[in-house]
Order: C-alpha cells, then structure tokens, then sequence
C-alpha cells in the first residue's frame, strides 16, 4: 500500500490558501460584448454600407500593367485557351489549370485560369476582371485572379484586340539594387 497522500480535487470549493487566486465580488450584468472587440456590431455595418456610396472602379488597360501589382480591374476579349493541366486527385477532387489568351485594344497577356474559371473564360468572349493580380512566371507576367478577386462575363466589347503588343512576351529579371 501506498503512503502518499491521496489527491485532492480543488473543483467544488474555494481554492487552497496561498495560491494567488482572488474571489471577485460579483458584479453587475454587463452589455454583451461581441466575439470580436474590433469588428463593428451588425447594425453598425448595415448602416455604415447603406450612408456609404461604392466607388466606380477604375478601369486599366493591358499596356499599364505592370510586374508583382495587384488590384487590376479591366475588360477584355478572350482570343484562345488551352489547357495546361487537368488531375484528378482523391484528396483535392478535380484540379484544371489553363492558360488563356486575352487583351484589349492596347495589347494582350496570358491568363492563368484554375477550375470554375476555365469555364467563364471561352474563346470569342467579353470578360471583366476585378482585383487581379500579375504573376510572374520563368520571369514573364501573368494576369490571375485569386478568391478575392472575380471573373464576370459582360456584352460583347466594340474594339479590336491590339495582337502585337502581348506583354506576356516580356521577360523581367529581379535584380538586387545596391546603395
């Protein structure tokens, strides 16, 4: 038999002497606190999104692309896409990579579409691109377009696709800059 003393539980009572916890007095119910201090209440957000008016995007064209930028909003003309990639995976489902030819009346740039986007971007049609991204790719830009950014197909466009100017043909070196 052991001669150790058996553990005590400290759960129902107060707790031992000495330990450095302090019993609060209790106090008044308080206003509910939302699980986030920082996010705003949702009437507050529902009614800041109501007063605030949208601002019109701020449309760019191809030629003002530039390497590792963010935040494109521009419309333009699918002229091909190809396929690039389509694995089926048990753990990940159906992964499609292409890449799609598109421009404006200033010039044109690869697009990486990857799965649902495949399907928006067909040859022959008009499509906006909010928040992209340009990728850079073997040192060559690529527009892509992230969860945060969106694909919409719209009318058909009224100009002609500028085919000699592709920006995608560039190819850019990162260079380390010494002061």
């Amino acid at each position: 038999m052991s001669t150790a003393a058996p553990r005590r539980s400290y759960r129902r009572g107060p707790p031992p002497p000495g330990t450095g916890y302090v019993r609060r007095a209790p106090t008044a119910p308080a206003a509910p606190v939302p699980a986030n201090p920082r996010a705003p209440s949702h009437s507050a957000a529902a009614a800041a999104a109501a007063a605030a008016p949208k601002r019109k995007p701020v449309f760019t064209t191809v030629n003002q692309l530039r390497p590792q930028t963010h935040g494109h909003t521009l419309t333009a003309r699918v002229l091909s896409a190809r396929t690039v990639l389509d694995k089926q995976s048990p753990h990940l489902g159906r992964t499609r990579v292409a890449e799609c030819l598109v421009g404006d009346n200033t010039g044109t740039i690869l697009v990486t579409a990857r799965n649902g986007q495949i399907d928006l971007l067909k040859p022959d049609t008009t499509v906006i691109f909010r928040n992209a991204k340009i990728d850079m790719f073997k040192g060559t830009m690529r527009l892509a377009v992230d969860k945060w950014g969106l694909i919409e197909v719209t009318e058909p466009a009224d100009f002609e696709v500028n085919q000699d100017n592709n920006v995608s043909l560039v190819e850019y070196e990162l260079v380390d800059v010494e002061e």
